[in-house]
């Protein structure tokens, strides 16, 4: 299952369990989706890699709109994390370090990951 896939589930199964955030959540599934081709091309090139804390960091420089992107998709995905822990009854953080060891088992070869040390590492 794709990271994107795996997002819009989440945020599909957030949205029907907590009605209040559904819109909100709709919106981000939506910003998500439509910036994940943009993502992925910037996971192969080597210019961004998954941190132990489930979010995006940059692997160098970065021209103003790819880090417009990487704050974007880092600001959803703080949303989809808070959302997930008000469910679970468990924290951001928690959801988010839990949501970077799915994205390091599934990872495909040549993205940079970042294990729990804080080490960074091409898989």
């Amino acid at each position: 299952m794709s990271f994107l896939r795996f997002t819009v589930l989440i945020v599909l199964l957030l949205s029907s369990s907590l009605p209040a955030l559904s819109a909100n959540l709709g919106e981000v599934k939506s910003a998500m989706k439509a910036r994940q081709p943009a993502i992925e091309v910037l996971w192969a090139e080597g210019k961004i890699g998954e941190n132990n804390q489930g979010f995006i960091n940059a692997r160098g420089n970065l021209s103003e709109k790819n880090r417009e992107l990487v704050a974007a998709e880092n600001s959803d995905r703080k949303v989809v994390y808070q959302a997930i822990a008000r469910s679970t009854q468990s924290t951001p953080k928690q959801v988010g370090v839990q949501r970077a060891a799915q994205i390091s088992k599934r990872a495909a070869p040549g993205l940079w990951l970042q294990d729990s040390d804080g080490n960074w590492y091409r898989k």
